[in-house]
This record gives C-alpha cells, sequence and structure tokens, in this order.
C-alpha cells in the first residue's frame, strides 16, 4: 500500500518506463506499437 501520492505516481512512472512495453504490437491498434501509434496520432491530429 501507498503512503503518499507522491509514491504512487513514482509507482506508476517506473511501471510504464520500465515493464510497459511501447514497442509490442497491439492488435487493438491495428497491429501498431503504441510508440507507432501515438506518432500516427500527432501526424493526423
Amino acid at each position: 500500500m501507498f503512503k503518499t501520492k507522491s509514491e504512487v505516481k513514482s509507482a506508476i512512472f517506473e511501471y510504464i518506463e520500465a515493464f510497459y512495453n511501447g514497442k509490442r504490437r497491439h492488435s487493438t491498434l491495428n497491429y501498431c506499437s503504441p510508440n507507432v501509434f501515438e506518432q500516427y496520432y500527432y501526424k493526423v491530429a
């Protein structure tokens, strides 16, 4: 259990940076990686 909001933010950041795979292709993103999908999103928007 977290004692402060700062601990929660730090844990979430660590998960995103260390464990979440931004290069793995996802079927819900039409088999694009999250990184490629984000680049496409901002190019189209």
